[in-house]
Formats: C-alpha cells, structure tokens, sequence
C-alpha cells in the first residue's frame, strides 16, 4: 500500500516545464526522418533487439573505431567524445587492451581459485578509501554492485527506507530500478524510497547545506511514518542525473549526520564521479569530506571491460556471509582484474587526475564565460572533467529548456561532438569526456560550441 501524504513530497518540486525520464533524454525517437543506410540499420535493431533498446541522437551513429578522446563512424568521420564516462582512460586505451588480450591468452577463470592478482588490486584499492576495516567484493556492473549494497544497508540496519535524490539513477536490476527515481516514464518509486530535490540549488542564493538538511530531515521522517525507517542514503556525489551539483564541498555533510543519527548508512556510488573524474581526489566523496559504511564501482573501473564493485566494512560482509552469502561468477574474473590492474596503473601513470583537475578548471571557465554571451546559459555546474550547463527559455530564465538542449545536443553531433544531456527536465548539457581530454580538445568543443549556439539562437 502506497500510504505517502502531501507532506511527503519534496519542496520547489512542481514546475511547468514537463519531468523527463533519463532514457528519453537526447533519444532517437521512431518517426525521425532518417537517411536511407541509418533507417535500414534502425530497422534491424527494432526487429532483433526490440523496442527496450535506446539510441542516442536524432539520427544515430553506427561507430565502427575508437582511439583516445575520439570516435568514428562507418563513414570514416571523427567525433570529439566529450561524453562517454566509462572509457575513463579513452577508447581502447592500449595498456587495457594488451593486458586483457594476454590474460585471455593465458586464463580466464573466476573467483573460487586463489589468484594473488586479485589481492595485490584489493590492497591498493581499499588503501585509497576511508572505510573503515573494508573489504572488497566483484561484480560485473555498477547495477549488480548497488543491488548488493542495498541487501548490506538493509541486513545490517534492519531497516528498509532508502533516500536517493529525485532524479538519481542507480542501475537498472529491479531492485535498482525502485531507487531510480529517473528511469520511471510512469508511475513512481516505491513508498520505502523517498527522494530529495536538488533543484532550488539552481539558485546561487540556496544554501545548498540548510537545503540538503532539510530534505534528508523530510525524507526521514516520510519513512518513519510509513514505517520503514532509512536504512541507507544512496547518492552519487556528483549528482550527475539531476543535472551535476558538485559545490560548494562539504555540503552533504549535515545530510550523512542525519541518517547515521537515525540509524542508516551512506551508499557513495562512484561509478560517475570515482576514478579520479572530479580532478580533485580520487573519489567524489572526498570532495564532501565524507567516510562511507559502503562505496559501489562501475564499469570505468575496468575502462569498458565489465568489472564492478563495492567496498565495504567487513561486519557487514560477515553478516551477509552468515545469511546468504554472494556469488559473481565472471565478477573479478582473471580478465577482468588485468583490465582493472591496468586502469589503476594508467592513471597514475598519466596523471589523469591532475589533468581532470586542469583541464576541467579551464574547460569550466570558459562556459562561464559564455555565459554573459548568452543568457539563455543559466549556470555552468562541476568538478573536474564532469560539467553541467543548464539552458533556460530567454523570456523566462527560471524556466529550463530541454527543447534548446536538445537541438544543441544534435546540431553538435553535426559539428562532430557528442555529449549528453540531464536533469529532470533534461535540460542540462552533460560534459563527461575521458579523462585523456586536453585543452586542445576543450578549445575545439569551444570552438564548435559557439557555431552552435550563434546559429540557434539567430534562428
């Protein structure tokens, strides 16, 4: 029974501008005027793979060939990727591509035999979190990793609420799915999930720590009087769904006090922000100052290759242990960890992190700039190499326009650039390159940024 009150719902929710579930969000929708050969591939995919799989673009891309910060089509055009997260070392980044192919050639077997690779990765991971007596555990995806972190909040709380913010994406299990509040086209999450708004952040007058102790005061109060009481706070540090919140740090300190006092814990997914993407530590959390019972890994923990994760403290593992138990047949596979090894080694080995932190403070800066060229920019968002910048309607620009956003999104893809878009009105520009991105690289996405933008906007 679904037993949520008006007093549940988050404030400064209700806009006029129309929620847009993220999988619509810079979608190829059928009825697009295609080109011939792009129509015929269409077409293969609706009757092959069904109507579940999603495309980006008006007219979609068949890539054939990737290499660093580029990709190209069947055409033989190159495409400035300024938005794929999951190649966080760039496309087929060789030091991945070499160890993986040797693993293969020698073995590759899952976890139930001892392997002192696998130790050797755990060691230097676990060595670079703040969890307290953590232990690591292998998955193949971030959405198998966040699925296993909600069964250890729940087990070791005994508790059922989870927090998460309005338009968070999580993953896509079913369990995963219930905490994602922006995969719904219809209907909501479950009463046991309660979700707090990011949006009056879009205020640079919001004091995003009073606001974020609000909510989380809020949502723990729905749950207890739908009795289910929080047993976790799940956030992705970067908030990159909701449209990319990253200032000022330290804000969500108020919020984790509050759900440890009511007996939760914190869920850091860094699936988006981890891997060195904020430019300022390794993990997004840090940035906040904060200490997670649980951190979860996606697949650029392995640049691509399907390998995941989560740390967490070792009581809680235990308990599951006693319980249940857990078992990832291909999670930490001999592959995997050699794809994993690889990443690890690369970034330090490139200074990824600092370049994150460099890149991303120039790249950042300039959009700022543009901002007095163009009002229709309302607020340029973000840490490192991952920015967000809201477009709003130039007769009212507290209204956002997922419509402009979504015409430079494509007009963009024809200059040859892709990015993405987010926020629950889909109108924030999600700048998410690999972490090889240079200053040439943002100078060139500046350069074709404002063809763009001039073009629209005298049309």
């Amino acid at each position: 029974m679904d037993n949520r009150t008006a007093m549940d719902k988050p404030a400064a929710m209700d806009k006029p501008t129309a929620i847009k579930p993220i999988l619509e969000q810079n979608a190829f929708q059928p009825g697009d005027r295609l080109e011939p050969a792009t129509a015929r591939l269409v077409e293969k995919r609706l009757a092959t793979l069904g109507p579940t799989t999603m495309l980006f673009y008006r007219q979609p891309l068949e890539i054939v060939r990737g290499e660093g910060v580029w990709l190209f089509d069947s055409q033989g055009r190159r495409y400035l990727d300024a938005y794929n997260n999951v190649q966080v070392l760039g496309h087929c980044h060789p030091a991945v591509v070499e160890a993986v192919s040797r693993q293969l050639g020698q073995l590759n077997i899952h976890t139930r035999y001892l392997d002192d690779a696998i130790h050797h990765y755990a060691e230097q991971l676990l060595a670079s979190l703040p969890v307290a007596d953590g232990r690591l555990v292998l998955t193949c995806t971030g959405s198998e990793a966040n699925d296993l972190a909600l069964r250890l909040a729940r087990q070791w709380t005994g508790r059922q609420g989870v927090i998460v913010s309005a338009a968070a994406y999580h993953g896509n299990t079913e369990r995963v799915t219930e905490v994602s509040p922006s995969s719904y086209k219809t209907g909501q999450p479950p009463p046991w999930v309660v979700t707090i708004s990011l949006e009056p952040l879009n205020d640079p007058h919001t004091d995003a720590r009073q606001w974020l102790q609000q909510e989380t005061q809020r949502a723990l109060c729905a749950l207890a009087r739908r009795g289910y009481d929080c047993a976790a706070l799940l956030i992705d540090s970067i908030f990159s769904s909701d449209g990319i919140y990253a200032d000022p740090p330290g804000f969500l300190q108020p919020a984790v006090e509050l759900v440890r006092a009511a007996g939760g814990v914190l869920i850091a997914d860094e699936v988006q922000p981890g891997f060195g993407r904020t430019g300022e530590a390794l993990w997004g959390f840090v940035r906040h100052d904060l200490q997670p019972e649980i951190v979860t890994f996606g697949k650029p923990m392995g640049n691509g290759f399907p390998v995941a994760g989560l740390v967490a403290q070792q009581p809680m593992l235990a308990r599951l242990a006693q319980q249940q138990g857990y078992f990832n047949t291909f999670g930490g596979s001999s592959a995997a960890i050699a794809a994993a090894q690889a990443v690890w080694d690369t970034l330090e080995k490139e200074q990824l992190q600092r370049n994150a932190a460099h890149t991303g403070a120039y790249f950042k800066q300039q959009l700022q700039r543009r901002q007095q060229r163009w009002p229709v920019i309302s607020q340029v968002r973000g840490s490192g190499l991952f920015i967000g910048v809201d477009l709003s309607r130039a007769d009212q620009q507290t209204e956002p326009d997922p419509q402009l956003t979504g015409r430079l999104i494509n007009a963009l893809r024809e200059q040859g650039v892709l990015i993405g878009a987010a926020g629950r009105h889909g109108a924030t520009l999600k700048i998410r390159p690999p972490l090889c991105f240079n200053q040439q690289h943002a100078d060139l996405f500046l350069s074709h940024f404002d063809t763009v933008m001039s073009e629209l906007l005298a049309g």
